[in-house]
């Protein structure tokens, strides 16, 4: 398999504003794709049938691309779409993070529509990841803005559009990106205090019915993984985190390190997602 992440760029980090390939073996083989439309790459996400990958770029627009890195789909260019993560529903259309108008949109696969909000605008200080619960449920993790403001929860509607509530009440909490495990507990990447110098980096897993924390996974600090954004789980049932210069992973079953399988200076990763090899 190959990683794909997407390194973001300007004020989401000084990376290289591309998306970038690794081996598994954790060596870098160069930008995925030189498409000028992809520009500070923030969610990326495999499609149900995992024969396309779709990628929020930092030009307001959503592309799919094909293995052989050829966009298939473009969006095109909609003003003020500013798109954070992304990752596919149970109704099989794609859905986005509206950073700049704090709520959740969905937009029809073929990325041939306007996107069409599930939540109101403004919904959280700042969306930070969100995913979809066994019964429906959706699961929206509420962070801290760049300049720190924020209340640092995990919110739940029973449905989208559905009036929601803060499920999660952890101290030690900071979300950067939210996931769903394959056992349908919550996973959150978390930097406690956000941006402070000694924070302290983890993935959080909480019972999606009583937001009780469950389990805390955490990197050997000797690593030096800060600024913990993207989670996906990948071969082997490992768990893999993306964020400044590593991609770590953590073996779920028993929750622990497994190690940095990147090291890479200025990654500034915001997603990752794995595709085949090339035949």
């Amino acid at each position: 398999m190959q990683m794909l992440v997407t390194s973001a760029s300007g004020p989401n980090g000084n990376g290289y504003g591309s998306l970038l390939r690794f081996g598994d073996d954790g060596q870098f083989l160069g930008p995925f794709s030189d498409d000028p439309r992809i520009a500070d790459p923030r969610g990326l996400s495999a499609d149900p049938s995992a024969a396309l990958v779709y990628l929020n770029s930092g030009d307001d627009r959503v592309l799919a691309l094909d293995h052989q890195a050829v966009v298939v789909r473009d969006s095109g260019q909609i003003p003020g779409l500013d798109p954070g993560g992304g990752l596919f529903g149970p109704d099989g259309r794609y859905y986005l993070g509206l950073r700049s108008r704090r709520t959740v949109a969905a937009m029809p696969a073929a990325l041939d529509g306007e996107p069409e909000s599930l939540l109101p605008d403004g919904v959280v200080p700042y969306p930070r990841g969100f995913g979809f619960g066994r019964e429906g449920q959706l699961f929206l993790a509420s962070g801290a803005q760049p300049s720190g403001a924020g209340d640092n929860t995990v919110l739940v509607f029973d449905r989208p559009g559905s009036p929601g509530g803060a499920l999660v009440t952890d101290p030690e909490l900071s979300p950067l990106d939210l996931t769903i495990a394959p056992n349908g507990n919550i996973l959150v990447s978390s930097e406690w205090p956000f941006g402070a110098a000694d924070a302290v980096t983890t993935v959080r897993e909480y019972d999606p019915a009583t937001g009780q924390l469950l389990r805390v996974l955490m990197p050997d600090r000797s690593t030096g993984f800060r600024r913990p954004r993207g989670l996906r789980f990948g071969p082997g049932g490992r768990l893999y985190c993306t964020g400044q210069d590593h991609v770590v992973a953590f073996d779920f079953a028993t929750g622990s390190f497994a190690g940095a399988v990147v090291q890479f200076t200025r990654l500034h990763g915001q997603a990752l997602v794995f595709i085949p090899e090339p035949t």
